[in-house]
């Protein structure tokens, strides 16, 4: 499947995905969709659909936005040095949408790798396990498992 920065899907993003997206926004802690989603499924960029973090790899680490601790297809991430608001952070976008997804810290669970990408809702689509297949991502299947 090819991924890119469509102009058509940019103008169906809500005033909060585009300003999280495009505008490098934040949305504030504790209101993201996906905080508290415990479904199996993916995320994908909500501009290109490009594969980015399993439910498999999502934990609850009290930060207020969804935490992953690994990206699905770690080509598929680009870091960037963000120096704003001052502090000085890692900013992760998707590669082929540029989307603003959020930040990268160096603070996650040890065990699984001591990383937690730490994104924005507004800037994901959820796809279900269920629902992977008929929408092109099957080759991601075997990155998915009920979260207990």
């Amino acid at each position: 499947m090819k991924y890119s920065k469509d102009k058509d899907a940019i103008a169906r993003l809500s005033p909060e995905q585009y300003r999280v997206t495009q505008e490098s926004g934040t949305e504030r802690p504790g209101t993201g969709e996906y905080l508290y989603n415990k479904e199996p499924g993916i995320y994908v960029d909500v501009v290109s659909g490009e594969p980015l973090f399993a439910s498999s790899d999502k934990y609850e680490s009290g930060c207020g936005w969804p935490s992953f601790t690994k990206p699905i297809v770690a080509t598929n991430i680009n870091e960037k040095h963000d120096a704003t608001h001052g502090m000085v952070r890692t900013e992760v976008r998707s590669k082929h949408g540029d989307s603003h997804l959020g930040h990268v810290f160096p603070d996650g669970p040890r065990d699984k790798g001591g990383l937690r990408y730490c994104i924005n809702s507004a800037s994901l689509r959820f796809i279900h396990r269920d629902d992977m297949e008929a929408q092109g991502y099957a080759a991601y299947l075997d990155q998915v498992q009920d979260i207990r």
